[in-house]
């Protein structure tokens, strides 16, 4: 027995936590010394460069201050202009205080009617030296340059320049640097994570695959090949394990074909059975052969096998004879019975000496089969085209990620996000394909039960408008209008299965109508059935595709509905549900307008009494 080996065991994740622990303590010793240095240069810089101007503005604002021969209002307006030309983003306030201690200027919006009065301020009473310092000022930290103002001969104070800078907004800067890197950290350590399960999974896949070809080899199957990745030692290992296959293989062939000689025909007795002499005349037919060609023994016995067949057109005895294999014979098309199509295989009877003496052929009767066959060929069709598309995808994302996307902390997140996306859209398709199988084979037993339907539509809708209420920035906006009977309408429904139903009808309407659009649900009662229906204001589907919309796979507009990520089966799992109920779904559509879905069920209008 396989014993499992659970992934915190293996040694792909050996590898990987090791290979991420070291890249992320490595991280935060440089996060930690970066942002450090970052802070200190940054506030140093910044205290620097408004010393500077600061000082600058004050020689400045001499001739301002000493001027006679204007007003007081003109110099103080003047003054106003040189501050104003002075202001920056990170200024708060830039005021200038005379020798007599009266505000002859601020920048300060708030603070204008403080012009011409007595300064305020008790940090502007000393003059005489130049102070900077940091405080705190509503929870926030303020950068204060006080410079006194000397005259023209520089020796005696005429004023005092007081300047409040923002220095709060530099920390944040730090801080926006230092959430960055703490981000880049996460997703570095996200795309460490796949490069490291890639890395170690290359090391490991050899000897998985071999594990997994030895099991096979158990089982009886000899058609796997280990791959060959190189040629170190799990290289030559794989191909010494290929060799041994073959042998295998070979050895179990032969063994198989003279087994198949001895018992073939004795094996297809429960099959119609036809042999003939070198001439390719009847000489031998079965029961069942008759049956499955509808003629008696005194007909086919001494016909020829291709009339018997009806195959002289296609035809003829030598090219069974030297190209002996198998056929398939569609009644249909030769007008002959309808849906009846038979499997012949030929078998060449010889001799010890090897002399051709007839024909061996065993009828099978295949019409449900290749009927099988031909929706399965389709439907496997229809799969690997909606496959094809995001394992394209994926695959193209995924080695650029190998080629050393990943190392690109700008780029790998958006290639990680586009494969996940492609990852979900597969397997909300491989969930639709088992809910389809297991319609088809009738292994879905409804769970029905009596319902109010009215509450139970109401139930999902309030969940599409929930969407738009609780989400702060919805992708699409959009209003659900409810026209709804007043009467309790009773249904006996799965209501797992509607609601799904629901669900699909309602997410197409709200893929395909417009931002901000109404969506109008209605509900009502006929005779016979409750109709539900959805009708939006989208772009509405063509005529030609009304009768296909319901198909498996099948999509008006491709590309738009690939990129909306369905899967191009809701439509046709609600079509089945509807069928299990005893019910219908349909459209109407009208283009450029929206669209209409409706669905009915079966209803017996009750009386009260009928429940008590």
């Amino acid at each position: 027995m396989k014993k499992k080996i659970r992934f915190f065991q293996s040694v792909n994740f050996k590898i990987a936590i090791a290979f991420i622990l070291l890249l992320l303590i490595s991280i935060e010793i440089i996060g930690a010394y970066f942002i450090r240095e970052l802070e200190q240069n940054t506030i140093t810089d910044f205290e620097n460069l408004t010393n500077a101007q600061v000082e600058s503005l004050a020689k400045n604002l001499t001739d301002e201050l000493e001027k006679s021969d204007v007003s007081r209002t003109e110099a103080n307006e003047n003054i106003r202009k040189v501050l104003d030309d002075f202001v920056s983003s990170d200024t708060l306030e830039a005021r200038v205080v005379d020798d007599r201690g009266l505000v002859r200027a601020t920048t300060d919006l708030t603070k204008q009617n403080d012009v011409g009065k007595k300064n305020d301020l008790k940090d502007l009473n000393d003059f005489s030296n130049s102070r900077k310092k940091e405080i705190i000022d509503s929870g926030k930290r303020v950068w204060i340059n006080i410079e006194p103002i000397y005259s023209s001969t520089g020796t005696t104070p005429i004023g005092v320049l007081y300047v409040r800078s923002n220095i709060e907004s530099r920390y944040n800067d730090v801080n926006d640097v230092a959430l960055i890197f703490f981000t880049a950290s996460l997703i570095a350590g996200a795309v460490s994570i796949v490069v490291a399960v890639l890395i170690a999974r290359s090391i490991t896949r050899p000897i998985d695959e071999m594990k997994e070809q030895a099991l096979r080899i158990a089982r009886g199957d000899y058609s796997g090949k280990v791959k060959v990745y190189g040629q170190d030692e799990l290289g030559q290992l794989a191909e010494t394990f290929n060799a041994l296959s073959e042998q295998i293989e070979e050895t179990q062939d032969a063994m198989e074909a003279e087994r198949n000689r001895l018992d073939s025909v004795l094996s297809h007795m429960n099959d119609g059975v036809i042999a003939t002499d070198r001439r390719g005349k009847v000489i031998i037919i079965n029961e069942m052969a008759m049956d499955l060609l509808s003629v008696t023994s005194e007909e086919a016995l001494g016909q020829s096998i291709l009339k018997l067949l009806d195959i002289e057109e296609d035809y003829t005895l030598r090219k069974l004879l030297e190209e002996p294999g198998e056929i398939l014979i569609d009644f249909a098309e030769k007008e002959i019975s309808e849906d009846f199509i038979l499997k012949v295989d030929f078998s060449m009877i010889r001799r010890e000496s090897g002399f051709i003496s007839g024909l061996v052929c065993v009828l099978h009767d295949v019409t449900e089969q290749e009927k099988n066959e031909k929706e399965r060929r389709d439907f496997v069709s229809n799969v690997s085209h909606e496959l094809r598309t995001p394992l394209t995808s994926m695959r193209s994302y995924i080695e650029a990620l190998s080629d050393g996307a990943w190392e690109n902390p700008e780029v790998a997140p958006s290639f990680l996000k586009v494969t996940l996306e492609e990852t979900d859209r597969m397997i909300r398709m491989i969930n639709d394909l088992l809910n389809l199988s297991r319609m088809d084979a009738g292994n879905t037993q409804l769970q029905t039960e009596y319902v109010n339907f009215n509450e139970l539509v109401n139930f999902v809708l309030d969940r599409f408008d929930m969407i738009v209420q609780n989400e702060e920035d919805p992708r699409k906006k959009y209003v659900i209008k409810r026209e709804f009977t007043t009467r309790a309408l009773w249904v006996e429904v799965d209501t797992d299965k509607i609601i799904q139903v629901l669900d699909n009808i309602m997410n197409n309407a709200i893929k395909y109508s417009p931002d901000g659009g109404v969506i109008t649900c209605t509900l009502i009662e006929t005779h016979n059935n409750v109709i539900f229906s959805v009708r939006d204001q989208g772009l509405g589907i063509p005529k030609k595709d009304l009768n296909k919309i319901f198909e498996r796979f099948y999509r008006v507009d491709k590309a738009r509905s690939r990129a909306q990520g369905g899967t191009g089966l809701g439509l046709a799992i609600s079509k089945e549900v509807m069928k299990a109920h005893g019910g219908d779904i349909w459209v109407t559509s009208e283009e450029g307008r929206g669209s209409a879905f409706y669905i009915s069920l079966p209803y017996e209008p009750y009386e009260e009494d009928w429940w008590e």
